[in-house]
């Protein structure tokens, strides 16, 4: 059975607290394991969360900024140690290669895996599958940052009084899903679009084009709210959101599941954050994220 869901692996910004971990966040899409943004500890979180080396397929850094990739080392050392046995792809901008390599190579260990470099410059397709499309989208922060955006393929749902009507039924139907056409009957006439599934991951970023294109009709969209609303003048000087912010966009891109993280050290009422993003208008479902947090992807229209 195929398994979408979100796996919070922590939630502070610069700096960690009691309570939150450095960022780290894993994507489960099917069979597929995208780690996101791993800072400080992460290693140590997916131990704690009930995810294992295996479980990564995509490594996906946002930019580099340590909050969103010192821990990098260890994932990777991690990977090495457990002989992962298939490829493992990291994402990350370009202009950070020379932070990368760092990262990749902090300490002396065995490289048992084949680790495949897949750097990031352009807006546009990274990687494309049968099971989806992995984009990317350059956002406003003090370093280059990117976004990530996961497509899966539109697909079509069949329609039980048009099969009927066409008296199209048992076999037929996957002869039909198959081939396109029977008897004169298109697939078409008897289904309707199944949009595919959309999950985006907006880190540390001003409002600016990116945002909204990564976002747009997203079934999911995880995305930073570092600071409140009160402190908006602080968020553009060093290039974040607030949570009124954030909940606008979601509610301009028609978002489903809007999910807040990515938290100053400087707020101690979680509460808030929701009560700013409903009151800037977003009114589907919202989660205001914690560490070790599981959240599954809606279910497809």
């Amino acid at each position: 059975m195929s398994v979408r869901e979100l796996v919070v692996l922590g939630t502070a910004s610069q700096v960690p607290t009691r309570h939150r971990n450095h960022n780290g966040y894993l994507l489960r899409w099917d069979g597929e394991g995208f780690l996101f943004d791993p800072g400080e500890g992460t290693q140590r979180q997916m131990l704690r969360a009930g995810v294992a080396a295996h479980d990564l397929n995509r490594i996906c850094v946002t930019h580099f900024h340590g909050d969103h990739s010192l821990g990098l080392a260890g994932v990777i050392q991690r990977v090495n140690l457990d002989r992962v046995p298939h490829e493992v792809t990291a994402h990350y901008p370009r202009s950070g290669q020379r932070f990368f390599d760092r990262l990749r190579y902090a300490t002396a260990y065995r490289e048992t895996v084949a680790l495949t470099e897949a750097p990031v410059d352009v807006d546009g397709p990274l990687a494309v599958t049968p099971g989806y499309t992995l984009e990317a989208r350059r956002l406003s922060h003090p370093v280059e940052s990117f976004g990530y955006r996961l497509l899966e393929p539109d697909g079509r749902r069949m329609l039980p009084d048009r099969l009927a009507a066409h008296g199209i039924k048992g076999p037929d139907v996957g002869r039909l899903q198959r081939e396109g056409v029977l008897g004169g009957v298109s697939l078409e006439d008897v289904s309707e679009v199944r949009r595919g599934q959309r999950f985006a991951f907006v880190m540390d970023t001003r409002l600016c084009e990116g945002v909204y294109a990564l976002a747009e009709g997203c079934d999911m969209l995880v995305i930073e709210s570092t600071f409140l609303d009160e402190d908006e003048e602080l968020a553009v000087e060093h290039g974040h959101l607030t949570a009124g912010q954030a909940a606008r966009v979601a509610r301009d891109a028609g978002v489903r599941h809007l999910v807040l993280t990515h938290f100053s050290q400087r707020y101690t009422d979680p509460a808030e954050f929701e009560r700013q993003a409903r009151a800037a208008g977003y009114d589907g479902d919202l989660t205001v994220a914690h560490d070790l947090l599981r959240v599954p992807l809606p279910k497809r229209r």
